[in-house]
């Protein structure tokens, strides 16, 4: 089976305008069509309580034909068009589609940012984490929600084995972003949130990208939009995974990311299992 997940930071934009950004962005989409993938998980589709208009499916068809698509967004009393989930999977595929709550702090649970499809013999979920913000101010509610979302997980593996992706908002280890000195009190590189990651490996779960590449440096998912320089310079960091229940670590075939040219902010992240 092959899988991407990608943090596409506006489905709308990246579908109906014509910025330069916009056609970056479809560039993508057209790599990721070329992985014929079964299932593509998309975070951050910021799409309104709505949900893809017609032109947005339209689009979606023109570019990945051949796909059912499964969406959740924020609703209120969240914010409007921000955050959000989306699976497309291949029509020959029927699985049971659910929108879980985790009693998530503040309005987390209304964001949009969990999505799973289950199969007849394992899971496939995706997550878009919340950020911790500017001066951590959401570091305290991030911490519960990472205890929450792994009960979550947890909860899924009691009955049968899971693949979860997304962007998880932390770079687990030092050799997972470019200037780790430099960011110990920054937002996906604290303590704390890389203490939560620990915790949820350590809970049964298997990083796919460091179980194929070993403790491999300088490959990122993520590199900052607001410095121009950051890709070219590969001032990076891999926040963006593929977990897999610890029992499916075996059937993990590659685990990679996908090369999304000059365009900055997140890369699409690829895996490849036999289930």
């Amino acid at each position: 089976m092959k899988l991407i997940s990608w943090n596409i930071d506006s489905l709308n934009a990246a579908l109906t305008s014509n910025s330069a950004r916009a056609q970056l962005s479809r560039d993508v989409l057209e790599t990721i069509k070329s992985y014929e993938p079964d299932v593509i998980a998309l975070q951050e589709t910021k799409l309104s309580a709505k949900g893809p208009t017609d032109k947005h499916l339209e689009m979606i068809e023109a570019l990945l034909p051949g796909y059912q698509i499964a969406w959740r967004s924020s609703e209120e009393p969240a914010r409007k068009s921000y955050a959000g989930t989306m699976f497309l999977y291949k029509e020959v595929f029927n699985p049971i589609v659910t929108y879980p709550e985790i009693d998530a702090p503040d309005t987390m649970d209304q964001e949009g940012r969990i999505l799973t499809l289950e199969f007849p013999e394992f899971f496939i979920t995706q997550v878009y984490t919340p950020n911790s913000g500017n001066e951590l101010v959401r570091l305290d509610d991030r911490q519960i929600w990472d205890e929450k979302y792994r009960d979550y997980l947890l909860s899924l593996d009691a009955k049968k084995p899971v693949i979860a992706s997304g962007d998880l908002n932390v770079a687990h280890e030092e050799i997972d972003l470019a200037h780790p000195g430099n960011n110990h009190f920054s937002a996906g590189f604290t303590d704390e949130e890389r203490a939560d990651f620990t915790k949820l490996l350590a809970s049964g779960f298997t990083d796919t990208f460091r179980a194929i590449h070993g403790t491999i440096e300088g490959v990122y998912s993520w590199w900052a939009q607001r410095v121009k320089t950051s890709k070219v310079n590969n001032s990076g960091w891999r926040i963006d995974y593929y977990l897999v229940s610890d029992r499916l670590k075996d059937k993990v075939v590659k685990s990679e990311m996908i090369d999304s040219g000059v365009r900055q902010d997140h890369t699409p992240i690829y895996l490849e299992i036999q289930v």
